[in-house]
């Protein structure tokens, strides 16, 4: 004569781990136009038929969520996602891991580049 449990099976359980499938569901296409270019800079033809760049882009997709959540659980341990858990997986993976640090080094000397262009900016409307 319980009523109070019919209504609850609709909640998701308070213990479970894993995500409702709702919460995975995702724009499709949002990546067409950028992964025609590169397909294209790849050797495809510049425009590539629908099916092949939404199969690519999911393919993508998928690995980059893999590689989010490992380095998640990587990072759970101290708590903090960094830059390193995402080099840490791609440590055997030269190619890769070479890219990602020249990436990486290339976005820190724009940073530089920026913050002496905004300092010479605030320089330059000072002496106005």
């Amino acid at each position: 004569m319980n009523t109070s449990s019919a209504g609850t099976s609709s909640k998701p359980r308070v213990g479970s781990s894993q995500p409702s499938e709702a919460t995975f569901k995702r724009k499709r296409g949002v990546f067409q136009k950028d992964l025609q270019h590169m397909m294209y800079g790849f050797g495809d033809d510049q425009n590539p038929l629908p099916e092949t760049v939404a199969l690519v882009e999911d393919i993508v997709v998928e690995y980059v969520t893999d590689v989010v959540h490992k380095a998640q659980e990587f990072a759970s341990k101290r708590g903090k996602l960094l830059t390193e858990d995402f080099l840490y997986l791609i440590r055997k993976d030269y190619p890769k891991l070479n890219r990602c640090t020249e990436l990486l080094s290339m976005n820190e000397e724009l940073k530089q580049a920026r913050k002496a262009f905004e300092v010479d900016e605030e320089k330059l409307a000072s002496l106005d």
